[in-house]
């Protein structure tokens, strides 16, 4: 049988465009700056099939994502322990 049929809204060239659009997921990650780090793991589960034999790449991409997380101004957590109030 080819082509869809009735009540199917999806078409070969639709199927076409939804793969040359970004993955969500991928544009995040790309936004955090641990694309590489995101691309290494994935190639080597693709590589190896179980993500045990890739510890390291999942430490460096946790690292990185972690690096990421962590608060953008680390001298307001400071001022809050010495009892000063932060400047706005």
């Amino acid at each position: 049988m080819e082509g869809a049929g009735p009540g199917h809204a999806w078409s070969r060239l639709s199927l076409e465009e939804d793969e040359e659009a970004e993955d969500p997921l991928d544009a995040m990650i790309s936004r955090t700056g641990c694309a590489a780090q995101h691309r290494e793991l994935q190639e080597c589960m693709a590589e190896r099939q179980d993500w045990r034999h890739c510890q390291a790449q999942v430490r460096a991409f946790g690292e990185c994502m972690a690096r990421r997380q962590r608060p953008e101004e680390p001298h307001r957590l400071d001022l809050r322990k010495e009892g000063k109030k932060p400047n706005k």
